[in-house]
Formats: C-alpha cells, structure tokens, sequence
C-alpha cells in the first residue's frame, strides 16, 4: 500500500527554520513516495535505519539525514493506504531528551 503522509506541511514548516535539512528530508520524501507496505516490518525495509516504537505506540522513528535528524509519527494501516502522521521532528539531540523522560510514546508536538 502507498504511503499518505499526514502533514507534509509540518515537514516543510522545519525545513524552512532549520535550512541544513532539506536535502536530507526531500530524499526522505522521495523514498516515500515509492514504498509498498503493507505491515509496520516493511516500514523497516524501506527505512534501514527506523525504529518501530514499542508500548503499542503504533509509532515509528526515522533517523533522517545520517541521524542528524529524527522525526516521530504514528502509523496506521488502512484498507488501501498507510496514514504516517508526524508527530514530532527534531536533532538527535533533541531526541535523546525527550527519551530520557519516555514522550517518545506520546508525544504530540504537531
């Protein structure tokens, strides 16, 4: 199933405050726009480097641009698309941070 990403404008709003990161998140975007899943696994194939959030979170991290860049959505499968709804973009520092008092869960920043 394709991918529909529920907002792309959220993505666009953080390239646009943080410059260095728009190749890394355009080839991101790019890579989305051809997957095929069809369960959170081959969320993991496409992205090598993401992480399914467990706690039954339903969410996934990806590791954007050398893991410079982290950006946390929830997934959901549906009859004919897959919905990824960004939950939460920041640096990796940023990321740790946030682990370190467990909102990776549930955050919800946008």
């Amino acid at each position: 199933m394709k991918a529909r990403l529920i907002k792309k404008q959220t993505i666009e709003d953080y390239i646009e405050k943080n410059a260095q990161s728009k190749i890394s998140f355009k080839i991101w975007l790019t890579i989305l726009k051809h997957t095929d899943w069809n369960m959170p696994l081959d969320i993991i194939r496409t992205f090598m480097s993401a992480d399914i959030l467990g706690r039954g979170s339903e969410r996934v991290v990806f590791n954007i641009g050398g893991n410079k860049y982290i950006m946390i959505c929830k997934y959901h499968f549906g009859v004919n698309k897959v919905h990824l709804f960004v939950k939460w973009i920041g640096t990796h520092a940023d990321y740790s941070k946030l682990c370190s008092i467990n909102k990776q869960y549930d955050i919800n920043a946008f």
